[in-house]
């Protein structure tokens, strides 16, 4: 079951984190379709946020086909996104590359910059 990290200071809003960790979720296969989607309460007691942003999270996530409620019962996963496994070897290279990048001083933002830059750069005219 996923675990949802809320970070109040990131600046993005807080339903919005729910969407992207279970996107992210769904793209590394660690949720596929079928998986149940941790309940309101559940998040509410682990992160300390409102019902009602868990509710927002979920029904985003159900508006794009992504999960579906079913009452009574949860929110359970409908489709999976992409095709990268969490333990594909290209993350493997990814940790070294980031761990050289930390000891080389780089802060995290800078490293999210750098990545963005080239992810922008390699995937110039893809639609995502």
């Amino acid at each position: 079951m996923v675990e949802f990290r809320i970070d109040r200071r990131s600046g993005v809003a807080t339903y919005l984190q729910i969407v992207h960790q279970t996107k992210q979720a769904l793209r590394l296969g660690l949720l596929e379709p079928g998986d149940k989607l941790p309940t309101a309460r559940e998040v509410v007691e682990a992160t300390a946020i409102n019902p009602n942003t868990v509710l927002k999270a979920y029904r985003e996530l159900e508006r794009e086909g992504l999960v579906e409620a079913r009452r009574g019962l949860g929110t359970f996963v409908r489709r999976s996104l992409g095709s990268t496994p969490a333990d594909s070897p290209l993350r493997g290279e990814l940790v070294e590359w980031a761990t050289r990048a930390r000891e080389a001083g780089l802060e995290k933002d800078d490293v999210a910059a750098l990545f963005t830059s080239v992810l922008d750069e390699q995937f110039k005219g893809d639609h995502a």
